[in-house]
């Protein structure tokens, strides 16, 4: 059996998701190997500034209000800069041709002290992890719908519409989904 990797990719969590990380997620799959998956919920903003939660040496010297969004409910201590652009600087690993993720405190500078909040950038706290064929049975439960990624609908989609907005790409009317017994 051949090994394929389902990232990158968008999972689209079917209504019958009863799991509350989950529900009406959108998750770009970084990472899907015979050891398991990675990924980042990405429609899931907080309230809370990125400035209020991480410290810098030295301080910054302006703030542009970027949020906090909740990457998943692994590791919830754990940053990742998820970029529309490639940083030129700091290890960035490509997730897509144009969607880089970076750990880089120098880049996290750069977004909060130049770039305006709009821009394409997100800081995520946390990730959702899959271990050894547990996507791969989740996805066989139908729990998920795939789609491709689209940087358009992560940069440019309001968050609260971006569930139905990925999933009506697909040519699908998201009220029409057969509900079922739940996946948990």
């Amino acid at each position: 059996m051949a090994e394929t990797s389902l990232a990158p990719t968008l999972l689209l969590a079917m209504p019958q998701m009863e799991d509350p990380n989950f529900s009406r997620t959108v998750v770009l799959l970084c990472r899907h190997e015979r050891e398991g998956a990675m990924g980042l919920v990405i429609n899931r903003p907080t309230e809370a500034l990125v400035s209020s939660a991480v410290e810098l040496d030295p301080p910054l010297e302006r703030d542009n209000g970027m949020l906090i969004w909740n990457g998943g409910p692994v590791e919830p201590d754990r940053g990742w800069l998820l970029l529309g652009y490639d940083p030129g600087k700091g290890e960035a690993l490509a997730v897509t041709d144009d969607l880089y993720l970076c750990a880089s405190s120098d880049v996290l500078r750069d977004v909060l002290e130049i770039n305006p909040a709009s821009s394409e950038s997100r800081f995520l706290l946390g990730y959702a992890g899959w271990g050894q064929l547990q996507l791969e049975s989740e996805l066989a439960a139908s729990a998920w719908l795939t789609a491709d990624v689209s940087k358009d609908l992560i940069f440019r989609t309001e968050p609260s519409q971006m569930w139905e907005s990925a999933i009506r790409s697909l040519g699908i009317n998201p009220y029409s989904l057969q509900m079922g017994g739940g996946v948990h």
